[in-house]
C-alpha cells in the first residue's frame, strides 16, 4: 500500500490515510514523504504498518549515524536533523493541548536544548547470559532483544562499561540469571553506579562484579537486585546486596546531591542545570511545595529563595536521599502527593512545583492541587497527553497558562519533556 505521510504524532510514528480514509501509523517516516508500507495490525479505527520503502523522501531526511537505528526501539528520529526534531515536538505539544485540554496556546514555546548525542547519564539494557551472550535493547515495536555494542545517546562512561560487559559476556563470565543492567553516571562521568537485576544468588556474581570494577574503576558501587517483574502484578525488584558504595554524588549548579541505588534523577547530563534554572527561575517568598521531589533537585535550589520548602516523595530510595540532601529550611516528607495535599491547606504556598511520573497527577491530585489556590504552579511533565488532561482541570479551577517550555531531555526520541507555568 502506498501512502503520503501527513504529520508526526506522539509515539514516534507518522500519520497517513489509507485509500479508504482510515488512519495509518507508520514508523521511521517524515511528513510529506510518499512511502510503501505493509499493514501489521488493523483495528476498527486505525491501522499500523511497517515501512517497506520511501518512494519520495523528504528534504529533511538524513542518514542516521547509529548502525542500529531502524531496528532498535530506543530512538525514533535519527533520520532527520535535530532542529526538525524540535519542531516536531513543538507541534505535537500544541496539538495535544488543543485536542486534550481544549486549550489553544497561541504564545511562544520556549525551547531549551543542548548536545543531542552522548547525553544520557542513565540507561538500562537487557542481558542474555550464556553461550549466545547478548546485551542490548528491545527491537523497535518488539520484546525481542537486539544486541547493541555501543549507544551514541549514552555517556562515554556508560559505553565503556558496555564494551567491557561484551568482553566478559563473550568470555562467558557473566552469571546465568542476570537479565538486566542499569547504568548511572554522575555529572562528569567520573563515578558510576550499576544495578544488576537477576542472578543475585549465583556464586560467581561477586567475582564478576570485582572483575568489572577493575576494568572500569569509575564503577563505585553495584546493587544486586532480584529480577524485574514478569507481569503487572509481580513483586517489584528488591535490593539484595550492595558491593562498594550505595550512592554517588551528583553536582547540579551550586548544590551537590546524594543519589543512591534505586533513586530517580534527571537523565540528561547536559540539561540538569538548565532545567533547574528554568523551574526555579526568579521566584521567591514564604512557602514553596515540591511535589514528586525525587532526591531534592528543585527543593534545595528553591530553599535559597523561599523561607521554607516542603518536599514530598514516596519512593523509598529517593525519599531517603531527599532527607539526606535536605537543607535546613527544607522539610522532607515521605508520602504520596494524594496523602500530603489534603493536610497542606494551612501552608498557603506561593509556589508549587510538580514533577509527576508519566501517569501525571491524575484527577484527584490535580483537583486537590488546584484547590490549594497557590499563586503559581510549575508543572513539569514527561508525557504531553497526561499534562494536557491535568491542565484542563487547572484551567477549570481558574488558573491561566503564563508560559510553555519544551525542555528537550531526550533528543533522537519521541519523548517530550515540557513545563507549563500557571498563575491565578
Amino acid at each position: 500500500m502506498n501512502l503520503t505521510i501527513e504529520k508526526m504524532i506522539y509515539g514516534g510514528d507518522g500519520l497517513a490515510r489509507s485509500p479508504e480514509g482510515k488512519t495509518v501509523f507508520v514508523p521511521l517516516v517524515l511528513p510529506s514523504e510518499e512511502v510503501s508500507v505493509s499493514v501489521t495490525e488493523e483495528k476498527p479505527g486505525f491501522m499500523r504498518a511497517n515501512l517497506d520503502q520511501v518512494l519520495k523522501p523528504s528534504s529533511k531526511r538524513t542518514e542516521a549515524p547509529c548502525p542500529y537505528f531502524g531496528r532498535c526501539g530506543g530512538c525514533h528520529y535519527q533520520h532527520t536533523d535535530y532542529q526538525t526534531q524540535l519542531e516536531f515536538k513543538q507541534a505535537i505539544l500544541r496539538e495535544t493541548f488543543r485536542r486534550t485540554a481544549k486549550f489553544e496556546w497561541q504564545g511562544e514555546i520556549a525551547v531549551h536544548s543542548s548536545g543531542p548525542w552522548n547525553y544520557r547519564n542513565r540507561t538500562r539494557m537487557k542481558v542474555h547470559a550464556g553461550d549466545d551472550f547478548a546485551l542490548g535493547y528491545y527491537r523497535l515495536n518488539s520484546h525481542e532483544l537486539l544486541p547493541v555494542e555501543k549507544c551514541p545517546i549514552s555517556s562515554p562512561a556508560i559505553n565503556r562499561v558496555v564494551f567491557h560487559l561484551w568482553q566478559l559476556g563473550r568470555e562467558q563470565r557473566i552469571p546465568q540469571g542476570v537479565s538486566e543492567v542499569e547504568f548511572f553516571a554522575n555529572h562528569d562521568d567520573s563515578a558510576m553506579l550499576l544495578e544488576i537485576y537477576g542472578g543475585h544468588e549465583s556464586p560467581n556474581l561477586k567475582e564478576f562484579v570485582r572483575d568489572l570494577q577493575v576494568r572500569v574503576p569509575e564503577i563505585k558501587g553495584v546493587g544486586l537486585f532480584t529480577a524485574p517483574p514478569a507481569g503487572p502484578h509481580s513483586a517489584l525488584p528488591e535490593l539484595k546486596q550492595t558491593i562498594g558504595d550505595g550512592f554517588l554524588t551528583y553536582q547540579a549548579g551550586e548544590r551537590s546531591f546524594r543519589v543512591s541505588l534505586g533513586s530517580f534523577f534527571q537523565t540528561n547530563r547536559y540539561m540538569v542545570n538548565e532545567l533547574v534554572k528554568t523551574v526555579v527561575s526568579d521566584y521567591g517568598g514564604g512557602t514553596a511545595l515540591d511535589l514528586y521531589a525525587g532526591v531534592g533537585l528543585f527543593s534545595n535550589h528553591l530553599a535559597k529563595r523561599f523561607d521554607r520548602v516542603f518536599a514530598i516523595e514516596s519512593a523509598p530510595a529517593s525519599a531517603a536521599d531527599l532527607q539526606a540532601n535536605a537543607l535546613k529550611n527544607v522539610t522532607a516528607m515521605k508520602a504520596t502527593t494524594e496523602q500530603f495535599l489534603p493536610k497542606s491547606h494551612n501552608l498557603k504556598p506561593e509556589l508549587v512545583v510538580a514533577d509527576p511520573p508519566r501517569a501525571g497527577l491524575g484527577d484527584l491530585a490535580a483537583k486537590m492541587l488546584a484547590a490549594l489556590r497557590a499563586k503559581k504552579i510549575i508543572y513539569l511533565s514527561c508525557d504531553p497527553t497526561t499534562l494536557a488532561r491535568d491542565l484542563q482541570i487547572m484551567l477549570e479551577f481558574g488558573y491561566r497558562v503564563e508560559e510553555v517550555h519544551l525542555i528537550d531531555l531526550f533528543p533522537q526520541t519521541f519523548h517530550i519533556e515540557s513545563m507549563v507555568k500557571l498563575a491565578r
